[in-house]
Parts: C-alpha cells; structure tokens; sequence
C-alpha cells in the first residue's frame, strides 16, 4: 500500500449506456469498506424507493441525499426543478467544502449543469475550492468539456444493446 498522501480526485462517470450512478455507489460502498464517510447527493432520481436507497438507509456512516423530483425532461413544471436542483446543489456544496466526507458523489449533476440550473463555473469553482483530500464523483449522461478537462478520471459509458430496445421494462433488482 502507498504511503504517499491521498489527493482528492474528480471522476466523471458519463455516457449513454448504463451504469454510471452503480459504478460511483460501488466506490461508495468500497469507500465505506475502508472506514470512510462517503456522502451520496442525488439531483434528478425521485422518492421513489429504488434498492440502492433501501440498503443506503441501512447503511451507517452514509449521508444519502435524494433531493430530485424524477425525469426532468417529463417535468410540467421546470421552474419548482431548478429550485429542487439549486437546493440540492446548495447541500452537495456544504458537503464537498466541510472536508467530512472523504468522497462525495454527485449523481446526475449533468442534467442539472446541462439545464442551465447550475453554471459549469460554479461547479469547477466549488470543486476547486474544495479540500484537498476530497474525492468527487460526477454521474450523468453528456458532461459539459469544462467538467471533463477538470477530472482526473473520466470513464464513458456505451450502450452496445438495452433490454428496453426488445420490450423489457425496468427490473426489480437490477435497474432499480
């Protein structure tokens, strides 16, 4: 093992296929494996009770924030999402800059960034300013460059084939 220090790390998780939110939450729960105080914001997903939220409940040592009102892009009501979406950014600035939380992941931050809820600027700004040994991990589908030029780790993900494709709703277990 390393004794060198620790540097906080930004990773993008993007692309279209799937596996972005679970790639971030297997580093959380590795993260939590090590004795770490992981923090989770979830900026689009709603209340409805999804498997990871049920374990994340379950989990002590884990601040898991779902504060997104569902699929924006189905929303009858952009300006209550902004609002939904600055709140939650307002709470995922308080737990990147507190130093707490040694990785923060910030799930679907693209949607809101790329909804212009959020400027880039401000988010490169919050990064920057954060401590130094915090991780921060950002999912969503068509990150903005500016959020791909400040990571140390970018990973794409591709969809080769989706279930859906062929008529197969979400299920239980494996998607939600």
């Amino acid at each position: 093992m390393s004794t060198r220090p620790s540097k906080g790390l930004l990773v993008v998780y993007t692309g279209d296929g799937k596996g972005k939110t679970t790639a971030a939450l297997g580093v959380v729960f590795r993260a939590l494996g090590r004795g770490m105080r992981p923090a989770v914001v979830q900026f689009i997903k709603g209340k409805w009770k999804t498997g990871e939220r049920t374990f994340a409940e379950t989990l002590p040592g884990l601040v898991f924030l779902t504060m997104g009102r569902g699929f924006t892009w189905e929303s009858e009501d952009l300006s209550r999402d902004k609002r939904a979406a600055q709140e939650a950014w307002a709470e995922a600035r308080k737990l990147m800059s507190s130093g707490e939380h040694e990785v923060v992941v910030l799930d679907e931050l693209t949607y809101v960034i790329n909804y212009g809820f959020v400027p880039v600027e401000e988010v490169l700004e919050a990064l920057a300013a954060r401590p130094s040994h915090v991780h921060v991990i950002v999912t969503g589908r068509s990150a903005p460059e500016p959020l791909l030029a400040a990571a140390e780790l970018v990973t794409e993900m591709r969809c080769v084939r989706h279930p859906f494709e062929k008529g197969f709703p979400a299920q239980v277990g494996l998607d939600f």
